[in-house]
């Protein structure tokens, strides 16, 4: 029996017939197998203007929740019963889930990410750099935020971006947060905790495309983080890996992203392992 739909509007499967292996779908459908749940996570496109139409077949049908992909994170809103803190304060969901007959709009972005850095260090009194000022980078500063990081410096290309995210983060959740705009090979500032790359920049097929960053200010001491899942080891994982850094690898957030989902849905502690071993079959193939 279906349990679980993902909204998702790039074309990933029609009618239940995938027209490529989808890596979110093979990591969740590996814990439900795992732990003996008769559960199954379905991708299917949906357009904007069926949005509606598809909640309401979620909630008829009986679904205990659903993924949402850009770009649905804003729009679904509006056809949910409730948010999150992190998705109230952000404006955007990626998680729905079914509480008695309400549908609740979470975001489990940040919080995926969240879980892989206090695996390494806690957040709280931490200053963060993060390169990007799109919705990775909204979802991840947010939760940091909200766990007590103490400075944000947030790099970004656009200035209209940067400072759009500068302000949601001094409004909303009162951080401190100096924007500078990206121009040339970033220097990371004496002092700096934890860097993060929440661009897309090294994605496959670009696997050795080089974030434009001062590879000689990176310290031993610091957390470098990588959002990109595909590669698993991108050219900032490799350098920042040379400088004796500590690092996360875009697996890391994925998988706490699903662990967190199937955690709302199902109500259990899905094994982290067996899902990462589901991504690694896919990227590594």
């Amino acid at each position: 029996m279906t349990k679980v739909l993902n909204f998702k509007q790039e074309l990933t499967a029609c009618f239940g017939q995938p027209v490529s292996e989808n890596p979110t779908q093979a990591m969740i459908e590996a814990a439900y197998k795992h732990h003996g749940l008769d559960w199954r996570y379905l991708t299917i496109e949906v357009a904007p203007s069926h949005l509606s139409e598809a909640v309401k077949g979620a909630r008829a049908m009986g679904f205990v929740g659903f993924n949402c992909t850009i770009p649905h994170k804003v729009a679904v809103i509006a056809h949910l019963d409730g948010l999150g803190e992190s998705a109230s304060v952000m404006g955007a969901v990626n998680c729905v889930v079914r509480r008695g007959e309400n549908l609740i709009g979470e975001n489990t972005d940040g919080k995926g990410f969240l879980e892989s850095l206090k695996e390494l260090t806690d957040p709280k009194g931490k200053r963060v750099v993060i390169f990007g000022a799109g919705g990775a980078a909204r979802a991840i500063t947010v939760e940091l935020a909200l766990a007590g990081a103490s400075h944000f410096t947030l790099v970004n290309r656009s200035v209209t971006r940067g400072e759009e995210l500068a302000k949601l983060l001094r409004g909303k959740v009162n951080a401190k947060v100096e924007f500078v705009q990206w121009k040339g090979d970033f220097k990371i500032p004496e002092g700096t905790d934890v860097v993060i790359n929440a661009t897309s920049i090294g994605l496959y097929p670009d696997r050795e495309a080089r974030l434009e960053l001062d590879v000689s200010t990176l310290k031993p001491s610091m957390v470098v983080a990588d959002v990109i899942p595909n590669p698993p080891e991108t050219r900032l994982v490799k350098d920042a890996r040379g400088k004796g850094c500590k690092v996360i690898d875009g697996l890391g957030m994925l998988v706490n992203q699903g662990v967190i989902g199937i955690k709302h849905w199902a109500g259990i502690d899905p094994d982290p392992k067996v899902m990462r071993k589901a991504l690694e079959d896919i990227f590594n193939s």
